[in-house]
């Protein structure tokens, strides 16, 4: 069993909010692979499906992004998902616009998300950190940053083109990828 969690905020207002971002990426996960449709369950969007004979997750909490740890808690105690097989797709304002890394637990560095479900299930689940850059890199000028702003605003029809929908495919791609390789791991084992 493996869970795909996108963090993001629920509702219309928020939905091309940079903190959206991982929102964006499961909603085109489930498009790329054919799962179901989302559903409302464990206070979330929801949807299930198979792969190389696991059951795969996805999960967009609907708490709002500082309680994130309370949908993801009630779905992992349910079906008792080892946190090992856990995947966060969250934004990352400390990684260039577009950046991609994979690490497996840490802090929360600020992000209220992560701390939340840091809180709810402890730090070892993994993580895809999605960089959405702080606006002084983006403006290279000293503006006053205020990241709750920055977060909750919307990506730009340029940052779209630029970086924004190629890095949605790529992250779609890629997390399957890690799946699929850790499924044939544990098919040997």
């Amino acid at each position: 069993m493996f869970l795909i969690v996108g963090l993001g905020n629920p509702g219309i207002f928020y939905k091309n909010n940079r903190h959206n971002i991982g929102y964006k990426i499961l909603d085109n996960i489930r498009e790329l692979y054919n799962f179901p449709d989302f559903s409302k369950k464990f206070s979330s969007e929801f949807s299930k499906s198979e792969l190389n004979k696991n059951i795969l997750f996805l999960l967009k909490p609907t708490t709002f992004m500082n309680d994130s740890g309370i949908a993801l808690k009630k779905i992992k105690d349910f079906y008792n998902i080892d946190i090992n097989n856990i995947y966060v797709i969250h934004d990352e304002i400390d990684l260039d616009q577009g950046r991609i890394k994979v690490k497996k637990g840490g802090g929360h560095n600020g992000h209220n998300g992560l701390k939340s479900i840091d809180k709810l299930i402890g730090k070892n689940y993994n993580r895809i950190r999605i960089g959405v850059s702080r606006p002084s890199r983006i403006f290279k000028e000293n503006i006053d940053e205020n990241i709750s702003n920055w977060v909750l605003s919307d990506f730009t029809s340029d940052e779209k083109k630029q970086w924004l929908d190629k890095t949605i495919v790529d992250v779609s791609e890629m997390i399957i990828s890690l799946i699929k390789n850790q499924c044939n791991l544990l098919d040997k084992n």
